[in-house]
């Protein structure tokens, strides 16, 4: 793990100086959603309702809500196929995600894209990607139009270590650092990208300076905690809208399950895995904050428990309630006029 930045050692005593309660709280109910939305949606995949691959994103939940705090209206969103949080983080309906996860009409991409391909124009959230690595230069793509409409908008463009080694990531990197494009490459660093340890598998471990030869700022960012990216974040962001071009965030983080559902993980001992949990849960230290601060009580905490597993109950019940696709959906939305 990356050493806590300056927002995580704030946050580590009691007592400490804090964003407002209101702020806090949003960081837990948000990060709460996407935990109980992916843990439902293993249930229904173990039962057979979601069919495919379906990646979790447990364990990660700081790093897209905490970036997402440093977000305005225009700025693009652009992901792998573990996209089910950074969808929510966005504001799309947890029952058109769930239903699109089960293959139904009332799914964002009608039951058409699964759990890897969903878009939500509204949102500005573009996918939700199945080939590894082939989002980064899409996203770069997004940048250059954001800076060709001569817009102040930022581009988050976020994928794996894995995908960090792929040739089109490095092409993305010299093109937007030629043209200062506005993009954020966030590196979501679990570790074990589908299964090799990120040591067996990069001759450069440290991924922030990927960017060097390019010109390319980077920063590792403990990515266990919600503070330290927000902080991290508003940094990426203030340098993209000063049009000073494309920076790295490392994100030092971790999944707690396996690659996708159909992964045991054996690559891992279960000790490590509840070491982490334990020790670097996303979630629990920010409850630890709130209620080590005076932020919020335990009856607080418990409403918004509540609100979060009636909005995924909800979501559940409408994903096995809509509709699936008639045949006939398999010829349209294949072309768009222009």
């Amino acid at each position: 793990m990356a050493k806590p930045g300056k927002a995580a050692e704030a946050a580590a005593g009691k007592k400490a100086k804090l964003p407002p309660a209101q702020e806090m709280l949003r960081y837990y109910r948000d990060m709460l959603l996407i935990r109980r939305f992916e843990e439902k949606a293993g249930q229904l995949y173990g039962m057979g309702l979601i069919g495919g691959f379906c990646h979790l994103y447990i364990g990660q939940e700081a790093v897209v809500v905490g970036l997402q705090a440093c977000a305005k209206l225009g700025d693009a969103v652009i992901t792998s196929y573990r996209d089910h949080g950074h969808m929510l983080a966005t504001g799309m309906d947890a029952g058109g995600v769930m239903a699109e996860l089960t293959g139904r009409i009332g799914g964002y991409s009608k039951g058409k894209g699964g759990s890897m391909h969903m878009f939500s124009r509204e949102k500005h959230f573009y996918g939700g990607h199945g080939i590894v690595g082939a989002q980064v230069p899409l996203g770069t793509g997004l940048a250059f139009a954001q800076k060709y409409n001569k817009t102040d908008n930022v581009t988050f463009c976020y994928f794996g270590d894995g995908s960090a080694n792929q040739g089109q990531v490095y092409e993305s990197f010299n093109m937007a650092e030629l043209w200062k494009l506005p993009v954020i490459y966030v590196i979501e660093n679990n570790q074990y990208a589908m299964g090799t340890a990120i040591a067996r598998s990069s001759a450069q471990p440290a991924l922030y300076k990927r960017g060097e030869s390019f010109g390319v700022p980077g920063r590792q960012v403990d990515g266990m905690n919600v503070l330290a990216v927000k902080e991290a974040g508003e940094d990426a962001v203030a340098h993209c809208r000063a049009g000073k071009g494309p920076i790295i965030l490392e994100m030092m983080t971790y999944r707690y399950r396996g690659h996708s559902m159909s992964d045991p993980a054996k690559y891992r001992s279960k000790e490590e895995v509840n070491k982490m949990r334990a020790e670097h849960d996303p979630i629990d230290q920010v409850r630890s904050m709130l209620l080590g601060n005076s932020l919020a009580d335990e009856e607080a905490l418990k409403a918004i428990d509540k609100e979060v597993k009636d909005i995924v109950q909800k979501a559940a019940d409408f994903a096995q309630e809509s509709p699936e696709p008639d045949p006939s959906e398999l010829w349209t939305d294949v072309y768009v006029e222009a």
